[in-house]
């Protein structure tokens, strides 16, 4: 009976704000929220709409100049506990986003983004230009993104599709999955986790992938132009295609050259294995190990 009269009573206590202020070109959203929800959205008004969702001790204050438009949160206890934004944007705006218990969401930007957590996830559909994305304990999330990706996570896993540009993705424990990749500069890091790139493999570009506990599964055409090294201390190394090794080969490390060898590819893993496919390949082979775990589910059933 008390938790139904507390959750009633934090009911009666909800509270809407509702701001829209109008932008110039070239003007920032800066957001920071303690706890809660950080839901951007775009459209082609010259103005930046808030909607706040709060408890009525909280109070929304939004400060506008010609460069920044800040909008924060405070309660006459102190910071506010829970915040729940969706805010509407000029698609081009650049965002900086930030909170400690907040999930942030953005869809259809056109600018730079930044959008830092510790405990929430972040998911992102779009961006130009500088887009760095961080959670320590949360999934990251990207697609659809040009520009300078910089993707960071420690205890979950990072995801990102159709992006054009520079990749930089760095997790502790979790999987990377970067498919759709028009780059000639990836870097992809874990310690506990796969790793999966389907993309590009550009003349002259640098690509390098590396995990201690887990697999890696790269997309490289046949026709490419790539010089690649691969180490792996207690894991096997496989091909779609055939591949010749050049130089010499130890128990543990090797490298070949496909085509003129123009770009680099470095492969490590210290617990896993490592394997090449052609572009599209990768993805089939998964759907086959996903198909392959649901027999094996069934059978366990069965018995």
């Amino acid at each position: 009976m008390l938790t139904t009269l507390a959750a009633l009573a934090g009911l009666a206590l909800a509270q809407q704000t509702d701001t829209t202020v109008p932008v110039r070109a070239g003007a920032r959203l800066e957001v920071n929220n303690f706890g809660g929800e950080i839901a951007v959205k775009t459209w082609s008004k010259s103005a930046v709409r808030i909607a706040a969702s709060h408890s009525s001790r909280d109070r929304i204050t939004v400060d506008a100049s010609d460069q920044l438009v800040r909008v924060k949160s405070e309660s006459r206890r102190g910071p506010s506990q829970v915040v729940d934004y969706e805010i509407t944007v000029p698609a081009a705006m650049a965002l900086a986003l930030s909170g400690v218990y907040t999930d942030i969401s953005v869809d259809g930007s056109q600018g730079e983004i930044t959008a830092e957590t510790v405990q929430g996830a972040v998911k992102v559909s779009g961006g130009a230009g500088n887009v760095s994305l961080k959670s320590v304990q949360g999934d990251v999330t990207l697609e659809k993104a040009r520009g300078r990706i910089d993707l960071s996570s420690v205890n979950e896993t990072i995801k990102a599709s159709q992006i054009s540009g520079d990749v930089s993705a760095e997790t502790v424990n979790g999987d990377i999955s970067l498919v759709q990749i028009e780059s000639a500069n990836v870097e992809a890091n874990t310690v506990n986790g796969d790793i999966v790139y389907d993309g590009t493999i550009k003349d002259g570009g640098r690509y390098r992938f590396s995990t201690h506990d887990g697999d890696l599964r790269v997309s490289v055409p046949e026709k490419s132009n790539v010089s690649i090294s691969v180490s792996t201390f207690d894991g096997d190394f496989s091909a779609c295609y055939p591949v010749q090794l050049v130089g010499p080969k130890t128990k543990h490390r090797f490298s070949f050259t496909i085509g003129s060898g123009s770009a680099r590819l470095e492969l490590e893993s210290f617990n896993g294995d490592i394997r090449l496919c052609r572009p599209g390949q990768l993805a089939k082979d998964r759907n086959e190990d996903k198909d392959h775990d649901q027999d094996h589910d069934q059978d366990q059933e069965e018995e």
